[in-house]
């Protein structure tokens, strides 16, 4: 009663508030013009509307982080401040804060606090406020805060306690613990002037012994600072030696140096956090190994602290945070509240909830706060069915620890019971309905409650129907499943019920039979009668006979069955070679080789011709090739019975007349110093048709146009890519606008116009490769799915910067996306609500990108680069020549095999060789004929 008086008192204060500041705005909002007041009342009326939505989808999904942060902005923004601070409490109650939130939530406190009891509530707002992270701002204004107290009772004490704490928490902090030593000296020194005595007056004994004891606590406070390795040390020993009368002593000054080149050797890793870009974990992590190897717990501590701070939402930190603190510091309160946190940043991670677990019982933590915490567990929100089998194991290990099993009934045995058929109907219920699956098929659970029942209770008959259970749930095939209820059987059961249960399995078992059939029957040889003997063998024989007969018919099929696929891949084969065959007659038709008028070369020129095919370039989108196609598709689909007009042959002859004009024109070469007026269009189709004129329609609306230059192959068809010449360089910037707009079906591309032979250092736009924190990475989307569709499903989850649809070159999408969030905090929480989502029947697969390294091939050994750079024999257009025989005269072919062989490598390079390949060949006369002939 009292609490709930105290709250409407609070509600009541901050609504009189709340009213003033309407009135407030009302008399600003007279003075101002009609039209303004308008749109104030509009812009009202929406952000109530917004607030309202926000609230009801919070009451949906409370775990929604970015939709707290954007009710609490709203509101704040409002002036509302009774549902301002019942929404920062609930948010506060299942998110670790972070210092911006929790330092406007205290302004606001504290300009409302006015009463002392409104100053206890802040205090305890920042008892609230400094366990949520090391932060040493808010531990600064926490000091600062108490000591506007300090005219109450004890007020001089709670400030000196409040700096103590905070020099516990941060004054080893590099960076950011000066602050608050200094802060605290400069309190001190306050109080030393109100001790001070009067110019010329003596003081007294005991106004002596207080200044002398207060100058003390100003030597402690800069003796203790001086010891730490702190930024800006230097400064510190300065001012010491500045303020204090008597010489620094030895001791400090040794303690001094030594924090100083502590100092020198964690400077390195201070500056790398001071450039490197958030989230600094691989900096952190080194840091944390550099004091991990110094071994001092409270530096451990903090480096571990700082880095949460900025990786809140890495598991792995926490998970090894946690670990440190569980094996070494054993610390209970520090270690129950680093668990606390570990949970309530990462909630999904169930590995961080068992490590919990584990903690409180380590630490004897009450048991209903323990199964509070479990049921906080169960509703986190864990992405997989495992998951809740793990969390649900970790309590069940942690309720049989606590049960006396030396009495026969107890209320913990029964809490444990209890807690087994729930888990069990759990899974069934819960788990299988949201992830279509229990998450537990072997029934590990149901295992461990009937080895329990077994082995601790002595109850086989439990375990028996556990069991039964057990194998109804389509465990029977399994051989191991029947030998594990065996040997609990074996060891707390009797013969009998053995018996039975290798009876049954040699009969379900469909894995392993023989397996089970060899137990049973060393079962038998052991205990058996002879009757048993009998008939376990006449039933393990039967059974391995069906099964030998299953296994042949099996065998069987699957060999027809590969078989049948043989014969359809040779019949496939078969069809492409006689698809094949009937293209090439219809490309090569009597009389169409090529007649040469030079006798000497005619009879060669003409079985050349016939063994090469025709040439064709690469990159030639030529008309002949596509009308081919064309005429090749209108035979296949006739095959079907259906029939395509036939290409009208007047367009046919203007393209060809179009082709042969653009072959004849000349070639102009692009002009190098027009690079800043021109840009490069690519991507374009082959097929298209003038497109100087479809071109110039489209870039004019950017500027003028001076130019455009398509490029054509030397058969005169239209290679995709062109130039576009502006009048001004402005033109050319805002063409560039124009990247990857659709025409005809394609995404055009359009960049500068750059020579990179002579600005090598022109880099091309290219995506990241790295790992992106704040970037999604989405799959399996329907080919449908519009940009605007999928902005609207992911702005549920927080601020979208940007979205891309993958497509190809031509345009079509691929199903894969990226999504761009204002920080990792939102993307992690829209993989949690958006992976395994189903869209238009499509279930999509939602992930942080970080797309995989590519693979590079391997540099060629250096035998094989020697081989590549001798020069290659000239092939034809397919490496190799136009015929495989050889129509050079041999005579000649001799000469020119040696001088290939040199040219391969293969003869050595001796001085008369090479002499003989540099000087012309000799004149040779009739008689230098003869003579050769007559050596011969």
């Amino acid at each position: 009663m009292a609490a709930a008086a105290a709250e409407a008192e609070e509600e009541a204060v901050a609504a009189t508030t709340v009213e003033e500041e309407r009135r407030r705005e009302g008399a600003r909002e007279d003075e101002g013009d009609s039209d303004s007041s308008a749109d104030g009342e509009d812009e009202e009326k929406e952000n109530e509307a917004e607030i309202q939505r926000l609230e009801e989808q919070l009451s949906i999904n409370a775990f929604d982080y970015n939709c707290h942060l954007d009710l609490i902005k709203l509101l704040r923004q409002e002036g509302e401040l009774v549902k301002l601070r019942r929404a920062r409490q609930k948010m506060s109650e299942l998110f670790p804060l972070t210092e911006e939130i929790w330092l406007d939530w205290l302004k606001d406190e504290i300009r409302m606090a006015s009463e002392s009891t409104d100053r206890e509530k802040v205090y305890e707002l920042f008892e609230r406020a400094v366990k949520d992270y090391i932060c040493p701002e808010i531990w600064l204004e926490y000091a600062q805060y108490s000591i506007g107290g300090i005219g109450q009772e004890g007020g001089i004490e709670k400030v000196r306690s409040i700096f103590e704490r905070a020099l516990t928490a941060v004054g080893l902090h590099v960076t950011k613990g000066t602050a608050i030593w200094e802060a605290y000296r400069e309190f001190e020194n306050a109080i030393l002037e109100t001790v001070q005595p009067a110019a010329g007056s003596i003081p007294s004994p005991e106004q002596q012994q207080t200044l002398c004891a207060q100058l003390e606590k100003i030597h402690t406070l800069f003796r203790r600072q001086l010891g730490l390795p702190l930024l800006d040390m230097e400064a510190t020993y300065a001012e010491y030696e500045e303020w204090s009368e008597d010489p620094i002593p030895e001791a400090v000054i040794k303690n001094y140096k030594k924090a100083l080149q502590l100092m020198e050797k964690s400077k390195p890793y201070e500056e790398a956090l001071l450039v490197a870009e958030t989230p600094k974990l691989a900096e952190y992590q080194a840091y944390i190994d550099f004091e991990m190897k110094a071994g001092d717990p409270a530096r451990i501590q903090l480096i571990y602290e700082r880095a949460l701070a900025e990786n809140c939402l890495v598991p792995d930190l926490w998970a090894r945070y946690t670990q440190y603190l569980d094996r070494q510091l054993k610390v209970k309160e520090l270690v129950l509240s680093a668990h606390d946190r570990a949970v309530r940043n990462c909630p999904w991670t169930v590995g961080l909830w068992n490590r919990y677990l584990l903690a409180m019982e380590r630490h004897r933590v009450d048991h209903q706060i323990v199964s509070e915490n479990f049921e906080k567990a169960l509703n986190a929100g864990f992405i997989q069915a495992t998951d809740y089998v793990e969390i649900w194991q970790a309590y069940l290990d942690y309720l049989r620890r606590r049960v006396d099993f030396t009495q026969d009934s107890s209320k913990e045995l029964e809490e444990l019971r209890s807690a087994f058929a729930r888990a069990v109907e759990y899974l069934k219920q819960e788990v299988e309905e949201r992830f279509s699956e229990s998450g537990d098929p072997s029934c590990t659970i149901m295992q461990n409650w009937a080895r329990t029942e077994a082995r601790l209770c002595n109850n086989m008959q439990k375990a028996r129907e556990l069991w039964d259970s057990i194998m109804t749930k389509g465990n029977a095939k399994y051989a191991n499943m029947w030998l594990e209820y065996y040997n609990l059987e074996r060891a707390h059961g009797d013969t009998q019920h053995c018996r039975k249960a290798l009876h049954r399995a040699v009969q379900c078992t469909s894995d392993y039979p023989e397996h089970v059939c060899e137990v049973l029957l060393s079962l038998e040889r052991i205990e058996g009668t002879l009757e048993d003997w009998d008939a376990a063998v006449q039933k393990t024989e039967n059974r391995l006979a069906r099964v030998n007969e299953q296994r042949v018919k099996a065998a069987e099929k699957e060999a027809a069955l590969v078989k049948q696929e043989e014969e359809k891949a040779e019949q496939r084969k078969q069809a492409r070679a006689e698809k094949k065959a009937s293209k090439k007659a219809k490309k090569i038709k009597p009389g169409d080789k090529r007649k040469v008028e030079d006798d000497d070369d005619g009879e060669w020129g003409q079985e050349e011709e016939a063994e090469q095919p025709s040439k064709r370039h690469k990159g030639d989108g030529d008309s002949t090739r596509v009308e081919e196609e064309v005429e090749d598709m209108e035979v296949e689909t006739g095959l079907f019975g259906r029939s395509t007009p036939a290409r009208p042959a007047a367009s046919s002859k203007q393209k060809e007349k179009a082709a042969a004009s653009r072959k004849e024109a000349p070639r102009v070469l692009h002009d190098s110093a027009k690079d800043n007026v021109t840009v490069f269009v690519s991507n374009l189709s082959y097929s298209m048709a003038d497109p100087e004129v479809k071109l110039k329609e489209l870039f004019e609306s950017c500027g003028e146009v001076v130019e455009i230059r398509p490029i054509f192959s030397n058969r005169g068809t239209f290679r995709g890519y062109c130039y576009v010449e502006f009048v001004d360089e402005k033109s050319a910037l805002q063409a560039l606008g124009l990247d990857r707009r659709i025409v005809e079906g394609r995404p055009m591309f359009v960049s500068p116009c750059v020579d990179k032979n002579k600005n090598p250092d022109f880099k091309v736009f290219r995506y990241s490769t790295a790992l992106e924190k704040h970037k999604l990475f989405i799959s399996g989307l329907p080919f449908s799915c519009t940009k605007e569709e999928l902005e609207e499903m992911c702005k549920a989850h927080g601020n979208v910067k940007d979205i891309r649809l993958v497509t190809n070159r031509a345009g079509k999408p691929k199903g894969l996306a990226y999504v761009e969030y204002e920080n990792e905090a939102q993307a992690s929480q829209a993989v949690l609500k958006m992976d395994g989502l189903t869209i238009k029947e499509n279930v999509i697969k939602v992930a942080i990108s970080n797309p995989p390294l590519r693979k590079f091939p391997d540099k060629p050994e250096a035998g094989r680069a020697s081989q590549s750079m001798v020069p290659r024999q000239i092939y034809g257009a397919r490496g190799k020549g136009r015929t495989q025989l050889s129509m050079v005269p041999r005579a000649l072919q001799r000469q020119s095999n040696l001088v290939t062989q040199a040219e391969n490598g293969m003869v050595q390079n001796s001085p008369a060789t090479s002499s003989a390949a540099t000087e012309e060949p000799k004149k040779m006369s009739n008689a230098d004929f003869a003579r050769m002939l007559l050596e011969k």
